[in-house]
């Protein structure tokens, strides 16, 4: 009706879908009751979605947030999101309203067309990134990236060394590892491997954000939102690489023969190295 969002009947199973045409990074929502009427929802539960089909429920201090709604029709009640969404399709699920009255919305949105740079591997691919010697700073390196799947495992990340030192990033039955192998281990018997595993249910087509932090030996390694601080031994600042990253797979088989070692099928979203946009470099040249 011309008051806002009001199905014909009230009750869970009800909801107001909005596609807003393109992914989008929504920062904050507002509601209000219906105009002029006893309807209003006194809470509610946000949903989001890429596709429409697939949807996720916003999440806040590790649960799933119901939002506080109206007390009367005509206040609005505006809500900043403690993380932002993006996505092209939102779901507001009424779970309370007026006792004396019926679902009633009208809703606002905030925020902005979300920038990104998207490839999508077919799990027989990878790309490779050559660094420029000039530029490489051995105290500090920065990765990150989105990544989208439904395959359980694959190589999302690899960098092999001269002495069979290598570090590689692989999702292993929906969750993420990420392994430093200190190749030669007469030299370095105390801390020849390093495996740091994150997350679970990774595998299931949402976008899930991925950040390798290494200044000196200090390595921090987050997904989503979990960080997992640690000290390598002394050594590590020495790792013996090469100027050259893979995501997506290894360019050459068998060359470290280790993990599952599948490629990556699924999609990556805006790569950086060292603030460097790897798939914008990669689409220009």
């Amino acid at each position: 009706g011309a008051g806002g969002w009001s199905p014909l009947v009230s009750n869970k199973y009800q909801w107001l879908q909005i596609d807003l045409g393109e992914r989008t990074e929504i920062t904050a929502v507002a509601t209000q009751g219906g105009y002029g009427s006893s309807d209003w929802v006194t809470s509610y539960l946000l949903m989001f979605s890429d596709s429409g089909q697939n949807w996720k429920q916003y999440r806040q201090e590790e649960s799933i947030w119901a939002f506080s709604g109206n007390t009367n029709a005509d206040s609005v009640v505006y809500y900043k999101l403690q993380h932002s969404i993006k996505a092209r399709f939102l779901r507001f699920v009424p779970l309370d309203w007026n006792p004396n009255g019926r679902i009633g919305m009208r809703i606002e949105v905030y925020g902005c067309t979300y920038r990104s740079e998207v490839v999508g591997f077919d799990g027989k691919s990878c790309l490779i990134y050559t660094l420029n010697k000039k530029l490489i700073n051995t105290l500090k390196d920065v990765i990150s990236l989105k990544f989208k799947t439904m395959q359980s495992d694959g190589i999302l990340l690899h960098r092999e060394g001269q002495n069979g030192d290598h570090i590689t990033m692989e999702l292993t039955k929906g969750k993420l590892s990420l392994l430093i192998n200190l190749g030669d281990t007469k030299t370095h018997p105390s801390n020849a491997q390093i495996n740091i595993t994150l997350g679970s249910l990774l595998d299931d087509q949402h976008w899930h954000s991925v950040l390798i932090e290494h200044f000196n030996n200090q390595v921090n390694f987050t997904v989503d939102k979990h960080t997992h601080h640690f000290h390598a031994k002394g050594e590590f600042s020495y790792l013996d690489l090469d100027y050259e990253l893979s995501f997506g797979g290894i360019p050459v088989p068998g060359k470290s023969g280790t993990l599952s070692r599948r490629n990556f099928h699924g999609c990556f979203e805006n790569i950086y190295y060292n603030g460097v946009n790897i798939i914008d470099l990669a689409r220009r040249h």
